[in-house]
């Protein structure tokens, strides 16, 4: 079945079983291979991507669900200037990074939802797992990526 999506601003026509799970579509028929498989079961977030700006596990929901903008690691910023984006540099965040896009996603939804985060925000939003264990300087980068967004870094 062919869809119609809106992907990172751009419109783009798949033709897939309807029940794909959208980080599949993403990863092999769009070549978008930032988002990463995970648990596959919703748990992880390694699979975060935004729909319609929120912060969304890619690997359950199917294509056909799917409408409004999706929004990718790969499109979150053409030069990497969104603050999260620039605050996991300079928390130097990632170990061996395989978490860190959903990270950083997930981080940029709750920007965009509260720009001035609590720190219970911040631990009710930065839910996805991490199997190296960097929480404290994932903790740090969304501080930093809350202040830089303060300032009107975007």
């Amino acid at each position: 079945m062919a869809q119609t999506l809106k992907v990172n601003g751009k419109e783009v026509t798949v033709d897939v079983d309807p029940g794909t799970p959208l980080l599949w579509v993403l990863r092999e028929k769009l070549g978008l291979l930032g988002t990463k498989f995970g648990c596959g079961q919703g748990l992880c977030g390694a699979c975060t991507v935004h729909v319609n700006g929120a912060a969304t596990r890619s690997c359950l929901l199917p294509v056909v669900a799917v409408s409004g903008e999706i929004t990718t690691i790969e499109g979150l910023s053409p030069d990497n200037s969104h603050p999260a984006q620039r605050a996991w540099i300079e928390a130097d965040a990632p170990q061996c990074g395989y978490c860190q896009s959903g990270q950083v996603m997930a981080c940029a939804a709750l920007l965009k939802a509260k720009p001035k985060p609590t720190e219970a925000d911040i631990s009710a939003a930065m839910t996805n797992l991490c199997r190296c264990g960097t929480y404290g300087k994932i903790r740090k980068a969304v501080q930093i990526a809350v202040k830089l967004n303060s300032e009107g870094e975007v």
